[in-house]
């Protein structure tokens, strides 16, 4: 099923999305929550990021290029996005006036369902709640300039998550990940394609840090990323959760 965060009015709720709407529910997913019968019709939501996490966390360098193979042996390269870098499904992306190079970032987005320390590759599924799209804008200028990934990754706006969380999904199955930039293709790669996959990232990150319900982590971006500008429209799509849009604009 596909769960949204969504703005009704001056409401903010949990729902399922249907073909007509958004079934309104009351509560939380990763606490307790409880179907009404209220359908919300689409000309009337306005989806949001479909979560609020206490972190995200990024997977470098996880997918081979041309130029490149899989290293066997070596463990994941992992980084922090703030959460004021999370923003929703159509929200602007604001390129800041410190970069001249920001590049977008299709990436396949695991939704933790419970609190998750020292979980084994094993198990992991039962920690994932879910999985939706991001997009992980890079200021690449200032990565190259100093290494400091925090910052060219951190910025607010730098992490639009969504459209929904589908909890029925399985990376396993060679989901096709596509990034597009005024329609144009950027990046075009399958999450078969992962040099670590979903459960061995889980149990890494996990050894390194607690997850809380709703912690996001981020598990790496094909290859042909290229540059945003101010105008753009950049879209993630990933096959079974659907089309992230956002818009870059300039900052101050």
């Amino acid at each position: 099923m596909k769960i949204v965060r969504f703005k009704a009015g001056d409401d903010i709720a949990y729902g399922l999305a249907e073909s007509e709407g958004v079934t309104l529910y009351q509560g939380s997913p990763f606490v307790a929550w409880e179907a009404t019968e209220t359908l919300i019709p689409w000309e009337s939501v306005q989806l949001l990021s479909p979560v609020l996490p206490s972190k995200v966390v990024g997977v470098a360098h996880n997918y081979a290029t041309e130029d490149s193979e899989p290293e066997e042996g070596k463990e994941p390269v992992i980084y922090l996005k703030p959460a004021t870098s999370v923003v929703g499904p159509n929200a602007h992306v604001v390129k800041p006036a410190s970069s001249n190079d920001v590049r977008e970032g299709a990436t396949l987005a695991v939704v933790i369902g419970r609190v998750a320390h020292n979980v084994s590759a094993e198990d992991a599924s039962q920690y994932i709640f879910g999985y939706t799209a991001a997009n992980d804008l890079t200021a690449e200028d200032l990565l190259a300039r100093d290494g400091q990934s925090t910052r060219a990754k951190g910025f607010d706006t730098f992490c639009p998550l969504g459209p929904a969380i589908e909890t029925e999904l399985d990376p396993l199955e060679r989901l096709a990940i596509v990034s597009r930039v005024n329609g144009e293709v950027r990046q075009a790669g399958f999450t078969v394609d992962m040099t670590f996959g979903v459960a061995e990232i889980v149990e890494f990150v996990t050894r390194v840090m607690t997850l809380l319900p709703g912690d996001v982590i981020l598990t790496g971006t094909p290859s042909g990323a290229g540059p945003v500008e101010p105008g753009d429209l950049m879209e993630v799509e990933i096959d079974g959760i659907g089309v992230l849009a956002n818009r870059m604009v300039a900052g101050r």
